[in-house]
C-alpha cells in the first residue's frame, strides 16, 4: 500500500513552494516559475 508523503490540499490552500531540479542543470522554485496568477503543472510520472 502507498504512503502518504504529506497532508492533502484543500480548497484555498496554496501549493507547497518545492524546489526542482531542471534538466538543463540547478535547482528552481516553483514559486518563480509560477509567479503570482493563476498556474496549472502538469506532472509527469515517466518510467520510474
Amino acid at each position: 500500500m502507498a504512503q502518504s508523503l504529506g497532508n492533502k490540499l484543500d480548497t484555498g490552500d496554496r501549493f507547497p513552494d518545492l524546489d526542482l531540479s531542471l534538466v538543463g542543470g540547478g535547482p528552481q522554485h516553483i514559486s518563480a516559475l509560477a509567479g503570482s496568477g493563476w498556474s496549472v503543472m502538469l506532472l509527469y510520472r515517466g518510467d520510474w
